[in-house]
């Protein structure tokens, strides 16, 4: 099966069991790099490799519902940079233009602990994450819905 966005540029490639994606496939970027290689079960990556826009694998091994899960994480240059056990680990992630986004802790596949967030190289946040979230967000939050 293949799939192709609105430009007529590949996106998907692989099996497929009654338009639900299982087995081994590629998927690729809007410019046609490859993004991810690996195998699929109901839509969801569960084994395989993500790549940097310059051709660079980005993570290898197990995800969980899409999460990196258990593998080996790389930086742009091929560098070993973290090690994921169980969604668990202190971790950096990368922008489609290989600019780094967050490093920080990991748990159960999500932000949790300390970590830093960058934007265009800049760091705009020094803090702690609960489920993918900043604790300062989750006050604000709770101040919103309790006042």
């Amino acid at each position: 099966m293949k799939i192709y966005n609105k430009k007529n540029k590949l996106i998907y490639e692989g099996q497929h069991f009654k338009g639900i994606i299982n087995g081994k496939g590629k998927k690729y970027d809007n410019e046609g790099k490859l993004k991810f290689e690996g195998e699929y079960s109901n839509n969801h990556k569960i084994r395989g490799k993500t790549y940097f826009p310059n051709g660079r694998v980005e993570f290898e091994g197990e995800f969980l519902f899409d999460r990196k899960w258990t593998g080996k994480g790389y930086d742009k240059d091929g560098n070993l940079i973290y090690e994921l056990i169980k969604g668990n680990g202190k971790v950096r992630e990368y922008n489609s233009k290989s600019e780094l986004i967050y490093e920080g802790e990991y748990l159960n596949g999500k932000r949790n602990g300390k970590g830093k967030e960058y934007e265009n190289g800049e760091l705009i946040f020094e803090g702690e994450y609960l489920n993918d979230k900043k604790i300062e967000t989750i006050k604000q939050q709770w101040n919103i819905v309790n006042n």
